[in-house]
């Protein structure tokens, strides 16, 4: 659809819903690709430990390579305002497009990276390097995914569209884990931990060109062509929205009253679980990977029929139930995970003899249900609580900090409380701590908007 189209009467409903599996297809597999990217060099934290840091230290140099992970989530917020910015004046597609190559030129380059015994000091700030442009990628990327989805997608039924771009984090998450274990049942644990764990960071230059090619072909979003048609676009989207008091504010609600929350039960549930099970309970290496995965794969359509009941309920009530349900049982449910590991206390350095593996699964795989309850409506709810002017701006920034730096610290705050306490259990004090503010907050001041209509006939009421 180009902006001629647009001017000449073309119906922005019949332009927008056409093509929408298309469109959900080639966004979310190009997301899919930065997330696995982005995941995978959490999911080898504990190798990448012993490869770019001094040994003789494990503690310190997980606490490490944790804080390098950490440093890509902190730097998303300003991924997101300078490619919001692009998003917002150039357009979606050409933001993400930029973010996709991006990202896959860096978690190439991780692959191919010297280690700390060839080149010294020189292999952590390179990794750190490379991590900083990881996490300004993703911070550009989703914003964009989701907006331009949202943006195709009929009114009332945003929350069930947008919710297949919310299955590509965990699905991301997911096909990194696979691709792990695969390389390492398939070398052997001597050769991946010497360097067949550059096999699944140097994968991903296949399928950053196989996305790329599929991102090309899409058009523009009909929602931007025609706010650009009209002249509605907004030259400077930062200013707009962080000086303006009334959008500064729902950038704040945003931040506060869902995604900060959000975040840490994102990454509670996704990865302090599966360093929980490896670094305290001391499940063996694969078998805490094929436990991750396998919950993840079993919650991951929960994206899609918690997104899909936000446009009948409502998003606000299923976002904060799964925050406050998250809080109340995250310590049971860690109990429990220490009860079947068959973890000794006597013994807490001596690996988990027998775990059972199906109830941990299980306790996982509640876990990861209160990750769809908080994050299948989320989209929708951000999408919908901007003007289109200046949309992917507004609503990248507070995903990001909320994400990127309240949940992107989980795992290293975390491991830091248990390491500083000696209570294993001290680490979920922190994401406890942040669903119940956010619960809090949320509740006073989200409104919902899940009826807001984008396509009518007014050019007002349909942007």
């Amino acid at each position: 659809m180009s902006v001629s189209d647009t001017k000449s009467g073309a119906n922005p409903i019949k332009e927008a819903t056409q093509g929408i599996w298309k469109v959900i297809m080639a966004s979310s597999a190009g997301t899919l690709i930065e997330w696995y990217d982005f995941y995978i060099f959490g999911s080898l934290a504990t190798i990448i430990a012993a490869q770019f840091f001094p040994k003789g230290h494990e503690t310190v140099a997980l606490l490490s390579t944790l804080a390098t992970f950490a440093t890509g989530f902190v730097v998303r917020p300003f991924g997101a305002l300078i490619f919001g910015r692009i998003g917002d004046v150039v357009g979606r597609k050409y933001a993400f497009m930029v973010t996709l190559l991006i990202m896959g030129g860096a978690t190439t380059a991780i692959g191919l990276l010297p280690t700390y015994e060839q080149v010294g000091m020189f292999a952590p700030l390179g990794l750190l390097l490379l991590r900083l442009l990881q996490g300004l990628a993703l911070g550009g990327e989703y914003g964009g995914a989701a907006t331009y989805v949202a943006e195709h997608s009929p009114d009332g039924k945003r929350g069930y569209y947008t919710s297949f771009i919310q299955t590509t984090a965990t699905l991301g998450l997911f096909v990194s884990l696979g691709v792990i274990l695969v390389t390492r049942l398939g070398l052997g644990e001597d050769v991946f931990k010497d360097w067949g764990w550059r096999v699944p960071f140097l994968i991903s230059v296949v399928l950053v060109i196989f996305s790329f090619f599929i991102r090309r072909k899409m058009s523009e979003s009909p929602v931007f062509q025609k706010m650009k048609a009209s002249g509605k676009a907004s030259s400077s989207p930062l200013r707009d929205s962080f000086m303006n008091p009334v959008n500064r504010k729902m950038v704040l609600i945003a931040l506060f009253g869902a995604t900060m929350g959000q975040g840490v039960v994102w990454y509670t549930g996704q990865f302090y679980a599966l360093y929980y099970l490896q670094t305290v309970l001391k499940v063996d290496f694969v078998t805490a990977n094929i436990i991750i995965a396998v919950a993840l794969l079993l919650a991951t359509p929960f994206f899609v029929v918690f997104g899909s009941l936000s446009d009948r309920i409502g998003r606000k009530k299923i976002m904060l139930a799964g925050m406050t349900i998250a809080a109340l049982t995250y310590y049971p449910i860690y109990k429990g995970m220490e009860f079947f590991s068959g973890w000794n206390s006597a013994m807490p350095d001596a690996t988990a003899v027998n775990p059972n593996v199906v109830m941990l699964t299980v306790l996982c795989f509640i876990q990861v249900i209160y990750v769809t309850m908080v994050y299948g409506p989320i989209a929708a709810f951000l999408v919908e609580l901007f003007p289109a002017n200046i949309r992917y701006t507004s609503m990248s920034l507070p995903y990001h900090i909320g994400n990127g730096v309240f949940g992107g610290l989980v795992p290293f705050i975390g491991t830091a409380l248990v390491a500083y306490t000696g209570n294993h259990f001290s680490g979920l004090m922190y994401p406890i701590a942040i669903a119940l503010i956010t619960v809090v907050i949320g509740m006073i001041y989200i409104k919902e908007d899940r009826n807001v209509k984008w396509f009518k006939d007014s050019s007002d009421e349909a942007l």
